[in-house]
């Protein structure tokens, strides 16, 4: 699996939850996650999430760290949905360690929570071509719709946090399919 930090603001808008939207940004061909930070306003027509659509939510930060993830091999939202909540899970792995002081971090399926606020926005959905995944973390507070918390209160700077997440992804990956790749199928000699 590619990985990357890309240094730039990008402003999430949901556009960048399409098919190749990491290959045109990076030149990164085939399964990549990638990183970057910058505000995110989410017009109705670009959430994925029918509940939030439903719900008319508002999906808004000023400041976040975004990752998002491509993968051509899935091509099933199970695996999607599995990936996508591995990668939370590993990111609050990240956390506890870069806070080791921070109270009360938890995971609840694919959202974070430090407290009573929400730390985390997060999607996994298909293309016709790929299964597609966005994590947002915030930043800071600023400009979000219901009560959050922030890597600021945690104390965590986000670009580390970010290439721990990518690195810390990547390794996985590697795992994963090495596993996958050295075990012989039942009945074999």
């Amino acid at each position: 699996m590619n990985v990357r930090w890309l240094p730039r603001k990008i402003a999430y808008d949901g556009s960048q939850l399409r098919a190749h939207w990491i290959l045109r940004a990076t030149g990164l061909v085939g399964d990549a996650l990638v990183a970057f930070r910058g505000p995110c306003a989410l017009p109705q027509e670009e959430i994925a999430d029918l509940e939030d659509l439903l719900d008319h939510a508002k999906i808004a930060g000023d400041d976040m760290l975004h990752f998002i993830g491509e993968r051509f091999d899935d091509g099933d939202l199970d695996r999607a949905t599995l990936r996508q909540r591995l990668l939370v899970a590993r990111a609050l792995e990240i956390l506890r360690q870069m806070a080791p002081r921070a109270r009360d971090l938890r995971r609840d399926g694919d959202d974070l929570f430090a407290g009573k606020g929400k730390l985390s926005v997060s999607v996994a959905t298909r293309s016709a071509v790929s299964t597609l995944l966005h994590f947002g973390i915030n930043v800071d507070n600023r400009g979000t719709p219901v009560r959050t918390a922030s890597l600021g209160d945690l104390g965590v700077e986000p670009g580390r946090f970010a290439r721990a997440v990518l690195r810390q992804t990547q390794l996985e990956e590697d795992s994963m399919a090495h596993a996958r790749c050295k075990v012989r199928v039942r009945a074999e000699a």
